[in-house]
């Protein structure tokens, strides 16, 4: 499968506590935008079922040399109404109390299948806490963490209604749709506790023909247990028609214009949004972006890349530290990925013990999951070096088994959220399967481990993913131009493992009115992640409307 877009948010509760405002500003560095994360674990990340990803690959790389970009341009929807769609765009909200003080719920209905209208529909869980302050109101400011599969009412209640500047939530209704097949909103289910437990742990480096198999056989679980349990909703949960659902709930809201904030894949749902309704772009900002005109494969490939850049970060400055279980100082970056890829290999042999209630050991799967897991955010750095500490000194495995579970949306208790059973339906839906066949991985499997020696086999096997899925995919890639859109602001950072920044340089290229905005720095995503020219420049852009100037960077 691929991955796509991770994004950092905190963790998700079915009720979750309000910090104070000082709180929420002295946690808003490592709760920025993301797809998950925090809470003991600090990062949990919204990602496909692929499971990893790795870094960016240099322009003109033979990693990527072969696969080239799509042509198409995704066409702009009639800016009149279907008659068909009327009653969907006329419907009145009945908002209530929903749990979190200050925010208020509400339940809006899309169609299942818009070819077909009149066919059924879903209901999508909305949420919203009112402009707080002084000055005239914006209208709704709408925010989505990314993922895709991850819970943007979640992300609204625990940090965007309460993390974002002063002067934005001032002036903006904070509001935020989980996308259909995610949370709140009709979630698409696959596995149990125990099964997902299983799928997790799976070794995704085989060794041989009998634990490739092995691997084969838990993908093809996985995508039957997503088909057994949500038949109907897996040919309908795209990108295209979440786009459309943020149409509505637009128009429902009362806005003429769409003012929207989307991280990591928020930024492709995003984007596709103003290719879709171009007259209707506001003021939108698109953070961590990805980049639409990309082929399953290429996309892995950059995205292995992508951590290798991000790892090559950590183990730079791991050797400086004292505490640095994999190299003391003076120590290359690649005898450190060699000395991390060593232990992998120990534990793909012998698992340690975690102290887990449910048993579980840390082997490699969950190790390198727990690994990635912390490249999201340079913050979680010094976390990684305690869990490697403990696991390669100590024999205990629970830091790192912690690194995973948040990962994985799993709970104490053996629970998972839908992340990633969301994650890869969207995923296998968007696009045709990276490999269809675990030869033509085998194959390939050079090229990912050219792009990332630590990486690049597990995330090379991960590809493999929705070739098995139930539904065929409906979407391909494709080029976005948005002509005629007000400008929108595409947010790259320089070392993202999850997006890498070229992604963002391509998307900034293809949106006919894109300013590119650059954070030279570590980790994923910008906004609200402690740059105070990031910040204050989208800041003026969403109060004033000024876009930043061309070719702007920030540090």
């Amino acid at each position: 499968m691929q991955i796509r877009r991770p994004l950092r948010r905190p963790s998700r509760s079915s009720q979750p506590s309000q910090p104070s405002e000082a709180e929420s500003r002295r946690g808003r560095r490592s709760r920025s935008h993301g797809s998950r994360r925090t809470s003991g674990a600090l990062l949990a990340v919204a990602v496909t079922v692929a499971a990893l990803l790795v870094s960016a690959c240099s322009p003109g790389s033979s990693t990527t040399a072969t696969i080239p970009a799509a042509d198409v341009a995704l066409a702009p929807l009639p800016r009149s109404t279907p008659a068909a769609l009327t009653s969907y765009y006329g419907q009145k909200l009945s908002w209530h109390t929903c749990g979190v003080p200050g925010f208020e719920c509400a339940t809006m209905k899309a169609p299942l299948d818009y070819a077909k209208p009149g066919a059924g529909s879903i209901r999508l869980a909305v949420a919203r806490k009112k402009a707080t302050g002084k000055g005239k109101p914006l209208g709704s400011l709408m925010v989505n963490p990314g993922g895709p599969g991850g819970s943007a009412v979640g992300y609204l209640q625990q940090y965007a209604g309460i993390g974002y500047p002063a002067e934005v939530r001032a002036r903006y209704d904070m509001v935020a749709m989980d996308p259909r097949g995610v949370a709140r909103s009709e979630p698409v289910e696959c596995l149990g506790g125990r099964a997902m437990d299983a799928f997790t742990q799976t070794d995704t480096t085989p060794d041989d023909r009998r634990e490739t198999t092995e691997l084969v056989a838990e993908y093809k679980k996985f995508a039957e247990g997503c088909g057994a349990h949500s038949p109907d909703l897996l040919r309908h949960v795209s990108t295209v028609e979440a786009a459309r659902d943020m149409d509505l709930l637009r128009a429902v809201l009362g806005d003429r214009k769409l003012t929207y904030v989307g991280a990591s894949y928020g930024t492709f749902l995003g984007a596709t949004y103003a290719g879709l309704f171009p007259d209707r772009v506001g003021r939108v900002v698109l953070d961590g972006a990805m980049d639409p005109s990309l082929p399953a494969r290429r996309m892995n490939l950059d995205q292995t890349a992508g951590f290798e850049t991000a790892f090559q970060s950590f183990a730079k400055d791991c050797v400086r530290q004292t505490d640095c279980p994999l190299g003391g100082k003076g120590t290359t970056p690649a005898k450190v990925g060699t000395n991390l890829k060593a232990f992998f290999r120990k534990l793909d042999a012998h698992p340690i013990p975690t102290g887990d209630a449910d048993g579980r050991k840390l082997g490699e799967a969950l190790a390198t999951t727990g690994v990635i897991a912390a490249m999201y955010d340079e913050a979680a750095w010094p976390q990684l070096r305690e869990a490697l500490t403990s696991a390669m000194k100590e024999n205990d495995g629970a830091g790192l088994l912690v690194l995973s579970d948040s990962y994985y949306e799993r709970d104490a208790d053996g629970r998972y959220s839908n992340l990633m059973f969301a994650n890869a339906a969207v995923n296998c839906l968007d696009l045709p399967a990276a490999f269809s066949t675990a030869d033509q991985v085998e194959r390939a499997l050079p090229t990912f481990e050219k792009a990332s020696p630590v990486f690049g086999e597990g995330l090379g096997w991960a590809s493999l993913s929705c070739a098995y899925w139930p539904v065929r995919a409906t979407g391909e890639p494709h080029r976005i131009e948005a002509k005629g859109a007000a400008p929108i602001v595409v947010v790259g950072t320089t070392r993202d493992p999850a997006t890498p920044y070229r992604w963002a340089q391509s998307l900034s290229r293809q949106l006919s009115s894109a300013r590119l905005l650059t954070y030279v720095g570590d980790g994923h995503t910008a906004y609200g992640r402690g740059s105070r020219c990031i910040d204050s420049t989208i800041d003026a852009y969403l109060l004033r409307g000024t876009a930043p100037g061309e070719g702007k960077r920030c540090s």
